[in-house]
């Protein structure tokens, strides 16, 4: 399966592209808003989100039917961003399932802050 492919077609709200790379019965599972979808509510979801969609592929790992990737996804047209780790499982080229887990990006807490420890990744 093309990862990157797959990515390209998810940030661009494509719904026939994302379609291609699910099995029929498939699932995606949000666990930080406790949310299971079928493969036609996860297309909804993704395609009906507001805005115009950009994004990187920071890590890939693969470890047999399982690709974990982790992405900095983020609005072309809004300070904002977020990342993603998803986990990925494939039968037969298509995905199967997928857990992700989205975190919007910001500053440490301030009470860690005040706390003066770590450094910024970048």
């Amino acid at each position: 399966m093309d990862i990157q492919q797959f990515w390209r077609v998810v940030l661009k709200q494509d719904r026939e592209g994302i379609r291609a790379f699910f099995h029929d019965n498939a699932y995606v599972n949000w666990h930080c808003t406790n949310e299971h979808f079928t493969v036609d509510e996860f297309i909804q979801a993704n395609c009906e989100y507001p805005g115009d969609w950009d994004g990187e592929i920071e890590r890939v790992d693969n470890l047999n039917d399982l690709m974990i990737t982790v992405t900095h996804v983020f609005p072309i047209d809004k300070p904002m961003s977020f990342h993603v780790v998803s986990f990925i499982s494939i039968v037969e080229e298509k995905i199967i399932s997928i857990d992700e887990y989205w975190s919007d990006d910001g500053n440490a807490p301030s009470w860690r802050q005040e706390m003066n420890i770590g450094i910024a990744i970048k």
